[in-house]
């Protein structure tokens, strides 16, 4: 049974505000299931990121290492290597253990949340994503990695 991720948001200029940017930002975006990969991947494109996508935890590792991306949306539950996994890997390589990674998940436990941070994740957001709570983190990351 696929999951559709759906979108939330208490204002109806969430997706205009994100469409506004002014520096273009590459996001890996690894989701295996096909429906959440193309509503994410075309919601993000239309807020002026830049997307690559991965659908396994093996394909997010090399594709972090061929794309070096700016933030990783990493879903937790993948096919052949898990998210955590594939996070730990990522933090592994170099030039790549500073790289924001965003934990995306339906599992909305404290257990998962901690698990994620102790793997390398540096951020927990829970499905359905709300998406102007992803702007927010996916700024606030990536601004941090400026600095």
């Amino acid at each position: 049974m696929s999951q559709i991720v759906e979108v939330k948001s208490s204002e109806s200029t969430g997706v205009q505000r994100m469409t506004n940017r002014e520096n273009e930002v590459n996001v890996l975006l690894v989701e295996d299931t096909e429906d959440n990969r193309l509503m994410m991947r075309r919601l993000l494109e239309l807020s002026g990121y830049r997307v690559s996508e991965a659908v396994n935890g093996v394909e997010a590792v090399k594709a972090a290492e061929r794309e070096t991306p700016n933030v990783i949306l990493m879903d937790l539950s993948l096919p052949i290597v898990d998210g955590l996994t594939a996070t730990r890997r990522i933090r592994q390589l170099p030039d790549l253990g500073e790289v924001p990674i965003i934990a995306v998940s339906a599992h909305d436990t404290a257990d998962f949340h901690a698990e994620a941070l102790a793997a390398g994740c540096d951020a927990y957001i829970t499905k359905p994503i709300d998406y102007t709570e992803l702007e927010d983190l996916i700024t606030d990351l990536t601004t941090r990695q400026e600095r």
